[in-house]
Order: structure tokens, then C-alpha cells, then sequence
């Protein structure tokens, strides 16, 4: 049986993976340098992840291929369902007991780090190895201008839409170039097109900000060219010309019936679920919900880029891949990690996952999903909307707590119509608070 997203959260996917390890070696042929291996490393690594069926087999694959290339070493993978990963991490660490290397969100990869419980990995891998990556993934990885961790893979969010219910609301296009992305205006119409065709209990789309999701709002003000942290990652910033339009507009789906009522950043209920049940013409989606759409969806649909405003922008999705602290053999581990981010394992895990590669090489050269290749492109090219200053601010060490006043202020915003004025003002009292704690 292979586990949708929503299934894997609550069960640990652990079937079998698909390829052989001299399958993966085969692909990677032509590596040369740290792509082999120094076929000398030794010694024992655990490793905790959560993941679905194809990430899972990704992960094996990978491990398969590093243990071939180093015969004396030795991976032990360690697969938890999602809810568990992090509290099983933080109980861990606190004990003294926490693996070699786990995966990591980027929004709580600076929360580790700030609390020294990662490896800095300045010392132990190339000087060079910074250059692989996007700038973007690259700064999501630092803390005090040193890297603690590897950028393993990225995701961010595009457009899901019904290619019927456009149409029936007279929407006979959609971008199909970054360049030609809805702005604020034109998404609006397009929405207002579909409420006025919808019956009462569909709706135009549903945003993605639910279910610890709220970092993805911060899009909106992205797009608005707005910051929520100054230069110096500790003073507030959101109070601002793009802030007051982030919050204005994202406020108002909700009273003009835009969005469902049950869709706002508390929700249970995920944006993908109503869609693929066709209570919303569209959704935003990262890529790795293409295979879900592809087997849930029983209607025509399609993928297109999210609006822009002043300019482009996206939510920093996908994870890390980090090192403890008191790994109990951090050459090996730095030597792990940095396997894993060469060409041919990536691209292997990101095509067979629906995720994006955060290697300058496989972006340049673009790749197909394994499912949908054929919107591989909307994905990589709405990546590109993400700056390095966009991620250096979500990989703040404080970033866990600033999601809380996210998500406390913009329900009230969404749901008990607390003005823009006072929203921004909690905000910035609240950023403040995180940051000097």
C-alpha cells in the first residue's frame, strides 16, 4: 500500500525501497571526487527521519550508495511518524541520547543551532561546498555565518486549479511563465470570477497556512516586498507599508466568502483535502502533493505559479539534513551529510519525491517528477521567487516562537476581525519578545 501525506503522519512508512543500491550507483555514474567517496570512511551513524514510502526508499537508496562507496561504514536509519519526530528529537537531546543526524525543517534548524545542539560544520566540510547550493538554500542553513547543516532538498507553494470550474467561471487562462504570474489584482478577479459562478457551499480556493503551516503566510508579505525582521534578525520589521497590505488582503477571503470559514491558520482541516473533494477551485500546494493529487483528484486540474505583488515570492519548504552536537564521529557524519547533497543522490530523492533540488546544477538543468513531469517547471521556477534574505529570516533561532504570534494573530485577524492596526501590533510586540528571549 503506498501512504498519502496524511497517512504517514500517523504511521511510520517502512516498505521496502524500490531500487537497488547498484541501481542508484549505476545513475550516478561519472561522479568524481566527494560523489565516490573516499571509500576508506568507518564507523557507525544512526539517522532519524520521518517520511513517506518514496522518501523513505530515497533515504535507502542514498544510504545503500554510501555504504558501497565507504565499506567500513555503516548508516542505521531510523523512520518515525511526523508527529513524533520532534518531540522524540527534543527528548532525546535532552537526554543525551539523540541520534548522529535527523532531518530538519528550515524554520527550526536556527532553533537548534541557537540552542547548541547542532554540529557546526565550518571545520569539517570543503570551504567550497556553499557554492553547490542556491544562494537562498545555502543562508537557510547558516547560523552566525557558519553552516549546521546541508540544504538536502527544497518545496514551495503553487496554484492547484480545476481546470473545469475555471472554465465554467469564464477563466480561459492561466500563466504559464513566472513572469506572467496573477498579480494581487488579477488572482483577486480570477477569485471574484469564480465566487460569483460557485454555489454557496464552493468556494473560489483555500490557502495552505493550516496544521503548522502559518510560516507560509509570510509569502504574501514576501511578495509585497515586506520583512518581519529587520537587517539585524532581531527587530521587528512587519509593522510596515507591506505589512498592512499582507495582512489587508489575506483578511479580507474570509468575509467575502473567498475561502472557506474552516480553512483559517487553526484549522484541522487541510487546503488539500477540501480541494481534492472539490469544496475549492483551487489550492495552494507544494510539489509534494502532486502524487496525492494525482491519484485523489477525479477531475481535469493543473498547476500554475503563486500571484505576486511588488515582486515574486514563496514559502521556504522542504528540509535540512543536520549533524548533533555530540555526534560520536563528526568527520563521518560531515562526510554523510555532504554525500547526500551531491548530484546523484538528489536528484534521485527530489524526482522519485516530488521535491525540488537545491543544487545549482540540477536547477539549471531543471527535473522531471516522477509524477506530473510535466509541472516539474512551475515548482522549480517559483523556488527561484525565494531571496536569500527571505531565508535568512525564517532560519531565525527564534522563528518557533514568531510562528506562534503568526498564528495567534492571524486568527484573530481571519476569524474575530481584529483590525490590521492592532494585528500588526501584537505581531511586533510579539517578534520582539521571541527574539530577546
Amino acid at each position: 500500500m503506498t501512504l498519502d501525506r496524511r497517512t504517514f503522519l500517523s504511521r511510520t512508512a517502512l516498505s521496502a525501497a524500490g531500487l537497488s543500491s547498484a541501481g542508484l550507483l549505476s545513475a550516478c555514474a561519472g561522479f568524481t571526487g566527494s560523489d565516490e567517496g573516499s571509500g576508506g570512511s568507518t564507523g557507525e551513524l544512526t539517522f532519524t527521519t520521518w517520511g513517506t514510502d518514496s522518501e523513505l526508499a530515497g533515504f535507502r537508496r542514498s544510504i545503500d550508495a554510501f555504504k558501497k562507496a565507504n565499506s567500513g561504514a555503516e548508516v542505521v536509519l531510523n523512520a518515525v511518524p511526523y508527529e513524533q519526530m520532534f518531540t522524540n528529537i527534543d527528548a532525546q537531546l535532552q537526554s543525551g541520547e539523540a541520534p548522529d543526524l535527523f532531518r530538519v525543517d528550515y524554520d527550526n534548524l536556527g532553533t537548534y543551532a541557537g540552542r547548541g545542539q547542532l554540529l557546526n560544520l565550518e571545520k569539517l566540510v570543503d570551504p567550497s561546498l556553499g557554492e553547490e547550493f542556491t544562494d537562498a538554500m545555502w543562508q537557510a542553513v547558516q547560523f552566525e555565518d557558519a553552516p549546521y547543516g546541508v540544504p538536502h532538498h527544497t518545496d514551495t507553494s503553487a496554484i492547484l486549479y480545476n481546470k473545469g470550474a475555471l472554465e465554467s467561471a469564464g477563466v480561459t487562462s492561466v500563466p504559464t511563465t513566472l513572469d506572467s504570474a496573477w498579480t494581487w489584482d488579477e488572482f483577486e478577479a480570477v477569485a471574484l470570477k469564480l465566487r460569483a459562478d460557485l454555489p454557496d457551499d464552493r468556494y473560489p480556493f483555500a490557502y495552505n497556512w493550516q496544521q503548522s503551516g502559518v510560516t507560509r503566510w509570510l509569502s504574501w508579505l514576501f511578495q509585497a516586498d515586506g520583512r518581519f525582521l529587520a537587517d539585524d534578525l532581531t527587530t521587528p520589521a512587519i509593522d510596515s507599508a507591506a505589512g498592512r497590505a499582507a495582512v489587508d488582503f489575506t483578511a479580507s477571503f474570509f468575509p467575502r466568502k473567498l475561502v472557506p470559514a474552516n480553512s483559517s491558520v487553526k484549522s484541522s482541516v487541510y487546503a488539500s483535502d477540501i480541494f481534492f473533494s472539490e469544496t475549492v477551485a483551487m489550492t495552494f500546494a507544494g510539489a509534494f502533493l502532486l502524487p496525492d493529487a494525482d491519484k485523489l483528484a477525479s477531475f481535469g486540474w493543473g498547476a500554475t505559479f503563486s500571484p505576486r505583488d511588488a515582486r515574486g515570492g514563496g514559502d521556504l519548504g522542504g528540509n535540512a539534513l543536520v549533524a548533533t552536537a555530540d555526534a560520536k564521529n563528526p568527520e563521518l557524519a560531515a562526510e554523510f551529510l555532504t554525500f547526500m547533497t551531491t548530484r546523484g543522490p538528489m536528484e534521485d530523492f527530489c524526482k522519485g519525491s516530488s521535491l525540488l533540488p537545491t543544487r545549482k546544477d540540477l536547477v539549471d538543468r531543471g527535473i522531471e517528477f516522477a509524477v506530473r513531469p510535466e509541472l516539474s517547471t512551475v515548482f522549480l521556477q517559483q523556488a527561484s521567487t525565494v531571496r536569500p534574505a527571505d531565508a535568512e529570516q525564517v532560519a531565525s533561532p527564534s522563528m518557533a516562537q514568531i510562528n506562534t504570534v503568526l498564528s495567534d494573530q492571524l486568527e484573530l485577524a481571519f476569524t474575530q476581525g481584529q483590525s490590521t492596526e492592532e494585528t500588526l501590533a501584537n505581531m511586533t510586540s510579539g517578534i520582539a519578545e521571541a527574539t530577546a528571549s
